[in-house]
């Protein structure tokens, strides 16, 4: 598994997480150990390109709910 998708999934499971990320993206995702790319591909809001850099199907990506987030 990538540590994005390790990210998003983290999000998707940890409110404290996703409270971290809304108030400060980068710093929490620099917390998490994700590289440039990786930040900047998910800031993008492309979901194609995140589900590429994730490693799975862009069909299989759900519309993330995290707030503050550009693909929103």
């Amino acid at each position: 598994m990538s540590k994005l998708l390790d990210y998003l999934n983290h999000l998707d499971t940890d409110a404290t997480a996703r409270e971290a990320h809304t108030n400060d993206p980068s710093a929490a995702m620099t917390q998490f150990g994700l590289n440039d790319a990786e930040q900047q591909t998910l800031m993008s809001g492309n979901k194609s390109d995140i589900a590429v850099m994730a490693g799975i199907d862009p069909a299989a990506l759900p519309a993330p709910q995290v707030p503050n987030a550009p693909f929103n």
